[in-house]
């Protein structure tokens, strides 16, 4: 990701740093940091810049329109969030590209632009990142941090390579799987070929596509 915010005193942004929670919420108040995204876990804080360019903007949008399509077929109640900040306070927050609640039992969250708060809600179902240059942070601390969340799964998408690392989280810990299990019998497979589909084709024709292997 590109730095492209002046960077407070004492804080190193696109690296995780040691910080209380009173000095994490000091430095993301910031007005400057407003369209940043930050991220807490376990006495260590991140401050990244959001995202700028074509390919992560893209994939974003065809990550989206393929489990909104799935789960809407598939009779999968859902709510979802794009650029969300979901906080459980004096241990972690965090503000993933996407996510997803999914079950019969939705979340009834207050509208309102303040984080979910994860001591009152349960945290979503489905979180992911869209990874350019933060792809071993994102298969690193940052899959700790939603292992200690209590995500029921998390993908990780490699905007370079079209591919997916996905994982299913359970017991404070995560595996990586090919199939989901929040969108049952979804092939990790076919969201990376939607992906590498967007690469040339417009938005009607991937749909197009996905509806064909998802009937």
């Amino acid at each position: 990701m590109v730095n492209i915010l002046p960077t407070p005193p004492n804080l190193i942004t696109e690296s995780w740093i040691p910080a209380s929670w009173e000095g994490f919420l000091a430095i993301v108040n910031r007005p400057e940091l407003e369209q940043a995204r930050c991220y807490y876990d376990a006495g260590w804080m991140r401050v990244e810049t959001v995202p700028i360019g074509f390919a992560h903007g893209r994939d974003n949008a065809v990550l989206a329109s393929v489990v909104s399509l799935y789960a809407t077929l598939k009779d999968l109640p859902f709510l979802s969030m794009t650029n969300g900040s979901f906080r459980k306070a004096g241990e972690q927050e965090c503000q993933p590209d996407l996510a997803f609640y999914i079950g019969a039992e939705l979340p009834d969250i207050p509208r309102s632009n303040s984080p979910v708060d994860l001591n009152l809600y349960t945290p979503p179902a489905l979180v992911i990142e869209v990874a350019s240059t933060t792809l071993s942070d994102d298969l690193g601390q940052k899959r700790l941090l939603y292992e200690r969340l209590g995500v029921r799964e998390y993908w990780v998408v490699n905007v370079e390579a079209a591919a997916i690392v996905a994982f299913a989280v359970a017991d404070g810990g995560s595996r990586q799987i090919q199939v989901s299990a929040v969108l049952s019998g979804l092939f990790l497979s076919v969201v990376e070929e939607a992906l590498r589909r967007s690469q040339s084709e417009d938005d009607g024709a991937v749909n197009r596509w996905l509806l064909q292997q998802f009937r």
